[in-house]
């Protein structure tokens, strides 16, 4: 027998097995520990997070004939000479979302956009029990909304310090995306501190890479103690799944507005009564200013806490109650979460000198909103709002800019086509705007057939649009 055949017997008979190479034993302890920590975090949390099922009545044109009169190949021959009734017929459209318990006698926080315009409310919780919702109070500027089921002894949440949280911090997502029920999910804090997302008026969110799916609006973002520190609210896709990104807004946020609710019936907001922009390298250069940080005062509102206080165009804010301000979304944040009729420490610097000032903060007067029902004219469905400074501020609208800012527009108006969202309607009919009052005025003036020319601010530029019937 050659000795290459031998050498082929011999390893048929005895085949050599390389040694298999085991994980090393720090690297096993250290991610069993990790997974054990993380289950034990889930376990104790996932029962504070329950299950939001909505129920809304909508209405649905239909027409008797089908969507054949509606075919363009139909209409590009005959036009609308065939238009025909269309019918209105209703149907009940279902929503899944999640809430978080956050007392033991029923209160739970979710998104307002989780149960806009729900006639029926259906909250199941992690035993699998059921009970129907009630919305105690809601605040659309920050998707915040309270309800309340009659329960007792329920497994409320701890509630964490979401100014402590850092980015890179590991965090879990738990929901209901897409209806299955608890899933948890794991991520970092990406960022903290995320404003003109476009989300909502308030915005201070905290952003992760924890995957946030749809259902999981409402839902809870905890951290590694198993405090909530978020509510997690919406994501950035393209797709309408995870691209991880995901915004939720501060437990901090959420709880005061949900405590004001419940206490007052409505959110309590202070007011400071100055317009302000972030500084910029080139303010600051023009402003001789040396700090990189602030919000720029470009006016004080007569009559206001500010005034009273010695505010002054120009003055930097720098500082507010012991916080430092970074730019001015965080001092409106700031102000707003401050209760009215405390006094607050301010620093400002002025003429390039630091100066404390104390002011005494008012509450924020409830907004007035003109709302579609009684106007029959191509503005119906046009919701608008004072431009008053905390808007403005927050939308970064110039001082001169005088007019109402839309604050939503109906699918079925005839200005939903013209009209966008935070447009500041300054003319009507080239007649001024300045105020709720003149928009009522002359609105409830303008016929059902009128054509409407209206002098708009939008993104920084001025604009004349019609409307037509």
């Amino acid at each position: 027998m050659g000795i290459l055949a031998v050498l082929s017997v011999l390893s048929l008979a005895a085949p050599v097995r390389a040694s298999a190479r085991e994980v090393p034993k720090d690297a096993k302890v250290f991610l069993n520990t990790l997974s054990n920590s993380l289950a034990a975090v889930a376990e104790v949390t996932k029962p504070s997070v329950v299950n939001v099922s909505t129920t809304t009545t909508v209405n649905v044109q239909e027409s008797p004939f089908g969507e054949f009169f509606n075919d363009p190949f139909f209409r590009k021959f005959f036009g609308n000479q065939f238009n025909h009734p269309e019918q209105r017929r209703k149907y009940k459209s279902s929503a899944l979302g999640s809430g978080v318990i956050v007392s033991a006698d029923g209160y739970i926080l979710t998104n307002y956009h989780v149960i806009k315009g729900a006639q029926e409310i259906k909250v199941i919780l992690y035993d699998g029990r059921e009970f129907t919702g009630k919305v105690i109070g809601d605040d659309p500027p920050t998707d915040i909304a309270v309800l309340k089921i009659e329960a007792r002894n329920l497994p409320a949440i701890k509630m964490g310090d979401s100014r402590k949280l850092k980015a890179g911090d590991i965090v879990l997502a738990i929901g209901n995306p897409f209806g299955l029920n608890q899933t948890v999910t794991m991520g970092i804090v990406s960022a903290v501190g995320r404003a003109n997302v476009g989300i909502s008026s308030y915005e201070d969110f905290i952003q992760t890479d924890a995957a946030i799916n749809p259902g999981n609006s409402g839902g809870a973002l905890v951290n590694a103690d198993g405090e909530l520190v978020g509510i997690n609210t919406a994501i950035f896709s393209t797709s309408g799944g995870y691209m991880g990104i995901g915004f939720a807004i501060p437990s901090d946020m959420a709880n005061s507005v949900s405590q004001s609710i419940v206490k007052h019936g409505r959110v309590i907001r202070s007011w400071l009564g100055v317009t302000v922009q972030d500084l910029t390298p080139e303010l600051a250069k023009s402003f001789r200013i040396k700090q990189e940080k602030g919000a720029l005062v470009t006016d004080v509102t007569r009559n206001s806490p500010a005034e009273a206080a010695g505010f002054k165009r120009g003055d930097l804010i720098v500082r507010f109650g012991g916080n430092s301000v970074d730019n001015s979304l965080g001092l409106r944040n700031m102000v707003v979460n401050t209760q009215p009729g405390k006094t607050v420490e301010v620093q400002v610097v002025r003429a390039g000198k630091p100066l404390t000032l104390k002011v005494t903060l008012r509450e924020l007067a409830a907004k007035k909103e003109i709302r579609k029902a009684g106007y029959n004219n191509v503005l119906k469905g046009v919701h608008v709002e004072e431009l008053t400074p905390d808007i403005r501020a927050g939308l970064n609208i110039p001082a001169e800019v005088k007019g109402v800012v839309v604050t939503g527009i109906s699918s079925e108006s005839p200005a939903a086509e013209v009209l966008l969202k935070n447009d500041i309607i300054q003319e009507i009919n080239r007649k001024s705007i300045l105020n709720l009052g003149d928009y009522e005025k002359i609105v409830s003036r303008i016929g059902p057939s009128d054509t409407v020319l209206l002098l708009i601010y939008r993104n920084g530029d001025y604009a004349y649009v019609t409307i037509t019937p």
